[in-house]
């Protein structure tokens, strides 16, 4: 910010006040930052590494606002990257689903994951009141096998 004066007249008399905002440096710092989460943002999105199996069904795509459970390769359930324990899946579900006006979720499960923990967790959906049960799979054009 900077304050001072325009000028004076003759008898050494202040004829207007200058009242300026510098925001220079503030949109330096406004560009850095921006610059760092644009940087930083795609880094975050990443989320729990699953071996999706592959099917030559037309599938539908799934946007960001879906309920999406991960199980890993060991059996762990994720929920947005949280570790979500078996014995709470029911309770997390209901929790999420009473206040959505659709009940779907969808199931992204490593290809070797044991069957068992897959209707674990069609069991905690459907316990929960979830309408509909997707599955998540790789399409035959991204397989890199």
């Amino acid at each position: 910010m900077s304050f001072g004066t325009v000028g004076f007249d003759g008898n050494n008399e202040e004829l207007e006040d200058l009242a300026q905002i510098n925001i220079i440096p503030l949109v330096d710092i406004m560009l850095v930052l921006l610059i760092t989460f644009m940087i930083a943002a795609p880094l975050s999105i990443r989320g729990i590494n699953v071996n999706l199996p592959v099917s030559h069904a037309k599938g539908q795509n799934v946007d960001g606002a879906r309920v999406i459970l991960t199980i890993s390769s060991e059996g762990h359930f994720y929920l947005d990257k949280v570790k979500i324990p078996a014995n709470k899946l029911t309770s997390r579900f209901a929790a999420i689903f009473a206040v959505k006006k659709e009940k779907n979720l969808f199931i992204r499960a490593d290809k070797n994951v044991a069957y068992g923990r897959v209707v674990d967790a069609m069991s905690a959906a459907k316990l929960a009141g979830v309408d509909k049960i997707g599955m998540l799979t790789t399409p035959p054009s991204a397989h890199k096998d």
